[in-house]
């Protein structure tokens, strides 16, 4: 058995009951035998970047220890989007469910299907403030998450959500 890797990835939801599917999506990617959770951030209310107009986002970050190789979590995410009907129509378009790999451990990972760290993560605060906000520690790429947020262009956007 491979050793745990610690991997931190980026939930978020705009369609349908989004705190709810958050919460069920932590739950269902940790409910693998190669899988432990070990934190999650609070939900942080974003405006959405890119894309069509849409409803604002519940975005959160969870961090996670498994022994899944890179390609095996990709494909564990994809299932638990599934699970929240995730359809893939238009380009950053609304969704039920995005689960996002951010890193896994400090592996580089660049093929067709998969890029870690996440290609557009330092620059979004949706993905960096909520994982300040969960590691204050927390560094990216050799940058700290809580830096990287604050100067992120859509940092004035995310705002804790307290749910309704």
């Amino acid at each position: 058995m491979s050793a745990a890797v610690r991997t931190v990835l980026a939930l978020g939801s705009n369609l349908g009951e989004s705190r709810t599917t958050l919460s069920d999506a932590v739950a269902a990617l940790a409910d693998h035998p190669a899988m432990k959770l070990v934190a999650v951030s609070p939900v942080a209310r974003t405006k959405p970047v890119g894309g069509p107009e849409q409803p604002d986002y519940l975005n959160l970050v969870a961090d996670f220890e498994t022994t899944l190789d890179p390609h095996q979590l990709l494909e564990h995410c994809h299932q638990v989007e599934n699970l929240h009907q995730r359809t893939r129509e238009v380009r950053w378009g609304p969704r039920t469910l995005d689960v996002d790999i951010i890193t896994y451990g400090t592996e580089h990972v660049n093929d067709e299907d998969l890029v870690i760290p996440h290609p557009r993560a330092a620059e979004r605060a949706f993905v960096l403030q909520p994982w300040a906000w969960m590691d204050p520690g927390a560094v990216l790429e050799g940058e700290p998450v809580a830096e990287l947020a604050s100067r992120a262009q859509d940092h004035s956007g995310v705002e804790l959500f307290e749910g309704e």
